[in-house]
């Protein structure tokens, strides 16, 4: 059994979430810069038995695609062809940054802390896996 890992790709960071290699339970795993995003999954690949790659799909409440939409797409294909052993799949990310902020806040995270963007999209990410696991019934 392999690991899932989730992107909340953003344009200048991305961040990324991890599940146990039981697929039990989604962690926030670190935040990177989109630039070293393809190096990092290459290098993460090779260390970790991953089965999957979740990338959180950025689409406004219409349906219709954000600043981010376009790149997402790209980085989908580029994955696919990457990584043609590794099942790619999609994730709606529409509230998860919002999400977020509400669970840093449950959790008593410093403001301090929760300013830290890239606390938050690693955090998104996290949330972006576990609405996939929740949809697959895993």
């Amino acid at each position: 059994m392999g690991r899932l890992v989730a992107i909340d790709y953003g344009l200048k960071r991305t961040g990324l979430a991890v599940t146990d290699p039981m697929k039990i339970i989604a962690s926030p795993l670190e935040t990177i810069p989109t630039e070293q995003l393809i190096g990092w999954i290459n290098k993460y690949v090779q260390s970790e038995d991953v089965e999957g790659i979740i990338l959180g799909m950025p689409t406004k409440l219409d349906q219709s695609d954000t600043h981010t939409t376009v790149p997402v797409k790209k980085l989908y294909e580029k994955l696919q062809n990457l990584f043609p052993n590794l099942t790619i799949s999609l994730e709606d990310e529409r509230f998860t940054s919002k999400l977020a902020m509400r669970t840093m806040i449950a959790g008593g995270m410093k403001k301090k802390d929760r300013r830290n963007k890239a606390n938050v999209d690693k955090i998104s990410a996290t949330i972006i896996l576990q609405s996939y696991m929740e949809r697959s019934g895993l």
